[in-house]
């Protein structure tokens, strides 16, 4: 049985960061991403004593999660079975060759009705960059090379917390819109964010001027705002499930209703073909 090919270079990805750290990240995207984890966590009203953190930028999250405990996004998650009521997946998921796998690690870490979260890139995300970026490389070359990460989509997304065995699975989407002075400056964020690419089939050479160049007009042309400066897309996809409890809401068995429809509206209820009384 042959192994599917991997969709990131882990060496790649981790270089990325680790350039990312050396100088100055830019966290604002995960600074915006503890505050909605905040909020969520408070309408849940639960107090949750033994987080666990799986990230590679800790600092933006601790301040939500203090005494976490924080592990990078390895294949083999470092995290003990059951240890946990909360875990908390910030914004890699969406590198990982094995979601699923990553899910599935994070919910055996979980105590019973213990909470996972995960926030990600997906949807839309730096769709008018890959979009600049397709179109350049075609014009210019004739080929076309892979160069931003493919995205999710929310359903299919959401689908991934059902085959992990999490129960009362959700997944929404919260889009952020960042404008740049330029598209070059678009670029300098997502190196300072350790988010550049790192595909396994990425060609290995520098991406010629010329398509660079091509790219950048035609992101002006096609994505600038009224005041001149470019736009970039970010769809922050959040999930949330919970591990399995005999406390937890369970849907009635077909057949198990105890009242009608038309009791409840408060109406007679008619056989087919049947005429109503007035």
């Amino acid at each position: 049985m042959s192994t599917p090919p991997r969709l990131t270079d882990r060496d790649a990805l981790l270089r990325h960061r680790s350039r990312a750290k050396a100088t100055e990240p830019a966290l604002f995207l995960h600074e915006d991403a503890a505050i909605e984890l905040e909020e969520r966590l408070n309408e849940v009203n639960r107090r949750f004593t033994n987080p666990a953190l799986v990230t590679n930028f800790p600092d933006p999250w601790l301040p939500v999660l203090p005494g976490a405990r924080v592990v990078a996004d390895d294949d083999l998650l470092d995290l003990e079975e059951g240890a946990h009521d909360l875990v908390v997946h910030a914004m890699c998921l969406h590198w990982a060759n094995d979601p699923v796998g990553q899910i599935v690690q994070a919910a055996r870490a979980l105590r019973p009705d213990g909470l996972f979260v995960a926030v990600m890139f997906g949807g839309q995300t730096l769709a008018e960059l890959r979009a600049v970026l397709a179109e350049a490389e075609i014009a210019v070359t004739g080929g076309l090379s892979p160069r931003v990460l493919p995205m999710g989509e929310i359903r299919d997304l959401g689908a991934l917390l059902q085959r992990a065995g999490l129960a009362l699975p959700v997944a929404d989407v919260v889009s952020r819109k960042v404008t740049y002075a330029d598209p070059l400056r678009l670029l300098a964020d997502l190196r300072a964010m350790g988010e550049g690419n790192a595909l396994s089939a990425r060609a290995r050479h520098f991406t010629r001027r010329a398509v660079l160049a091509e790219a950048v007009a035609r992101y002006a042309e096609n994505f600038s705002e009224p005041d001149g400066r470019v736009r970039a897309t970010f769809d922050m996809v959040w999930l949330t499930g919970w591990k399995p409890h005999e406390s937890q809401q369970k849907p009635l068995r077909p057949g198990s209703a105890t009242h009608s429809l038309a009791e409840a509206l408060g109406t007679c209820e008619c056989s087919a073909g049947q005429k109503v009384q007035e």
